[in-house]
């Protein structure tokens, strides 16, 4: 972990784009409870004297409309940052997007798979309580997710709360209330802020290679089921149709699942046989799956699924989005969803897509 320190005067020559999505950061109280509220945010923020100080990067905003509860955020949101990002790439040094915690490392995800060969800042931040409240922490948070999309020296997306910085496919909402919102159980923090922001050199990926595109994601059928004790296999089998491209199944433990192969095993076949890729993920914050290693995680392995290693649910399913849309064929999805594309995942396996 190093500290490292910009010029002020160079900080303030850096320019950066400020993508307000909605959430409870700009929200205000009204009868039916929180809303978003653009005139009432934006007043907010030229009350905020730091904004414009000259240890400040230059910064311009652009609202997303109709402004949301990130509850509601879709491929179809995931589309348009995108794109409002891709399409003022070469006018920004970085880019900070505001967004609701409930989906917020969903679209980071999302995100960090889209903008291919991406070298600058992507930050994206938010708030537990609206910045019309007293004791919010939105100042903080979006002043330091300024300071972090001003300097080169992170070249991925990521996620700024509560004082850490997160790789974003990493990260996952760990708190509903609490101020420290999010962890990243498998990764550690690409920087910790405290009276200097303290990056950790070691865990930033390097600039990509090669030139900066968008990929668009389809939204293809994909599913998630969490295994539970007791759980009846059965149920499942109405919707293993050719139509369902993906699955990700959270399991127990290092991939293990309850005893009923029986009912379990001609699903996955007819999963299969219908083209769809399933991946194993955990229940389990910390550690990695590895299938085979349990009795019970070898059904599934035996009927072609895939370990998702470390990887979060979030991540799995934007990874999924991510490669059905880039045209690829089952067997490329599958090898590619046990590789590391993005840093999404420890595995031995690293495969630029």
């Amino acid at each position: 972990m190093s500290t490292q320190k910009t010029n002020k005067e160079s900080l303030h020559r850096r320019r950066i784009m400020i993508l307000y999505t909605g959430g409870t950061i700009g929200m205000i109280r009204t009868e039916q409870g929180y809303m978003p509220q653009k005139e009432t945010f934006h007043r907010l923020l030229d009350q905020i004297p730091e904004l414009t100080s000259e240890a400040m990067p230059q910064w311009d905003m652009i609202d997303m409309e109709p402004l949301l509860d990130s509850s509601n955020i879709t491929v179809y949101e995931w589309n348009r940052i995108g794109q409002m990002i891709a399409a003022r790439y070469d006018q920004y040094d970085g880019f900070v997007v505001l967004h609701g915690t409930d989906t917020m490392a969903y679209t980071a995800s999302a995100l960090s798979f889209m903008l291919r060969g991406n070298r600058k800042p992507v930050v994206l931040t938010g708030s537990q309580i609206p910045l019309c409240e007293i004791r919010s922490d939105a100042r903080d948070n979006l002043i330091t997710a300024m300071l972090v999309a001003a300097e080169d020296k992170v070249h991925e997306v990521c996620l700024y709360f509560g004082g850490k910085l997160l790789r974003g496919n990493r990260a996952m909402k760990y708190s509903a209330d609490g101020l420290i919102a999010f962890e990243s159980p498998n990764y550690p923090p690409l920087a910790e802020v405290g009276i200097d922001i303290r990056y950790n050199t070691a865990a930033l990926l390097p600039p990509c290679e090669g030139s900066f595109s968008l990929q668009r994601l389809e939204n293809v059928p994909i599913g998630v089921i969490k295994v539970f004790p007791g759980i009846q296999f059965d149920l499942f089998d109405a919707i293993m149709t050719e139509s369902l491209k993906g699955i990700v199944v959270e399991t127990f433990g290092t991939g293990n699942i309850p005893e009923g192969g029986d009912k379990l095993l001609p699903i996955i076949r007819k999963a299969s046989a219908n083209g769809t890729v399933m991946i194993v993920t955990s229940q389990c914050p910390h550690g990695t799956v590895s299938l085979g290693t349990y009795e019970t995680s070898y059904a599934l392995k035996q009927a072609g699924a895939v370990s998702g290693y470390d990887i979060t649910t979030e991540a799995a399913v934007a990874k999924l989005y991510y490669l059905f849309s880039r045209g690829l064929d089952r067997e490329a999805i599958k090898s590619r969803m046990e590789c590391s594309l993005r840093g999404e995942m420890s595995s031995e396996n690293a495969k630029d897509s």
